[in-house]
């Protein structure tokens, strides 16, 4: 059986996967936007009071602008899983559904009857993907997890923070969105290891471990080492932010190569000539000699021309304002900022895909869905009947409104 080039256009590679995400926040929303980016179906199931992450601090007056941002490409449903009506409206989709996403502490799923071990007999194809703050084992295994949290205790903060200096966020929610990252490729192994077996499994996702795996490069400790051996990644030296006669600029010189562009374009041709400075670790060393004579250099022109003057010989960046990249000709040529329609917010621009698939590109995005915006469609196709949809808002199942 052919597939034909319209078909084609809209399928993606987990086009036909169905995903039923409970959770909450960046790290599980985000990693169930990054499934539906490659084609899966997405519902969003919200308690009664909605997801939280609706109700941070916004410029944006309609909605949440972190919200809209990290749940694009679902649809919505409200639901209340305390009630025996609202479970069994989870057990409906559930017999239809590949992967299940929740980022509930360990003990809550039990009290609710969906915890993996009281869902796999039933549902022994199901994916189920738990993410949680610190993993399923251990002391801290009921302890609510948050990404700057985990910053702090697995020593990113005082890595990024300047020597001898107080440790210091890295803003953005690394953690979540790397934790993001670890859940769409574990599901996502889950699912081709289901297409052998037949047989779905548990697939856990803790920020603590993914704080760590991003920070493997640190976490080598060799037999014999002390405790105070340098871990950082940085090269220090020339390698960094740079101020120029305007705004700052980014560099990275460290192969032999990058190095004598660098001296050749700024006009520091005796520096590439010195021996004492011929190796990056050198460089590192005598960074108080090289830096102060770059930068005066750099003062010859803006961030900008800079990256002009510099192009492919030496890599570079001026340090721009997040609202540059929407349109940056890069960003504009790879298109990776598409135009959403949102119910509530209207019009926007947003971020599109992650990855780009040659065959199977998926779907055209759409916006974050409404508090509960899909529910009588969801479950009419699941077999809901008008009169089952309306008794089951009438008890406040399908809450209209976040309570």
């Amino acid at each position: 059986m052919t597939t034909n080039t319209a078909e084609q256009a809209v399928r993606g590679p987990l086009s036909g996967i169905r995903v039923l995400d409970l959770s909450a926040y960046i790290a599980g929303p985000y990693g169930c936007t990054l499934l539906a980016d490659m084609g899966a179906a997405v519902v969003k199931i919200e308690p009664p009071g909605g997801d939280n992450l609706r109700k941070y601090p916004s410029t944006l007056e309609a909605e949440s602008r972190a919200f809209i941002g990290v749940n694009r490409n679902k649809r919505g449903l409200a639901l209340d899983l305390k009630k025996p009506e609202g479970l069994e409206v989870l057990h409906r989709l559930l017999g239809e559904a590949d992967v299940l996403v929740h980022n509930f502490r360990p003990a809550v799923p039990p009290r609710l009857g969906i915890a993996y071990e009281q869902l796999r007999e039933r549902y022994p194809a199901l994916v189920y993907c738990a993410v949680t703050g610190y993993g399923e084992v251990g002391p801290l295994k009921d302890k609510a997890g948050y990404d700057q949290v985990l910053q702090s205790m697995t020593g990113i903060c005082a890595m990024q923070g300047k020597a001898g200096g107080p440790p210091e966020i890295v803003y953005g929610s690394v953690v979540d969105y790397y934790a993001a990252s670890m859940l769409a490729m574990g599901v996502s192994a889950a699912l081709v290891e289901r297409a052998r077996s037949g047989r779905g499994q548990y697939v856990g996702v803790s920020l603590l471990r993914s704080a760590l795996a991003m920070q493997s490069a640190r976490l080598v400790w060799a037999d014999g080492e002390g405790r105070e051996v340098g871990r950082d990644m940085r090269s220090g030296g020339v390698t960094g932010l740079h101020p120029t006669r305007e705004s700052y600029l980014y560099l990275s010189a460290n192969t032999a190569h990058f190095w004598s562009a660098l001296c050749e374009r700024t006009g520091l041709q005796a520096l590439a000539a010195d021996p004492r400075y011929d190796t990056v670790r050198k460089r590192a060393q005598h960074a108080a000699e090289i830096v102060p004579r770059l930068r005066a250099a750099l003062q010859q022109h803006s961030a900008l021309e800079w990256e002009a003057i510099f192009g492919e010989a030496v890599p570079c960046a001026a340090a721009r304002a997040v609202e540059d990249m929407f349109v940056h000709e890069q960003v504009l040529a790879e298109q990776m900022v598409a135009h959403y329609t949102h119910p509530e917010v209207g019009g926007y621009r947003g971020f599109d895909k992650p990855v780009k698939f040659g065959s199977t590109p998926g779907p055209a995005p759409f916006a974050s869905p409404g508090f509960g915006q899909h529910a009588a469609d969801i479950l009419a196709a699941h077999g809901y009947s008008e009169e089952e949809i309306a008794r089951l808002r009438s008890l406040d199942v399908l809450p209209a409104r976040m309570a």
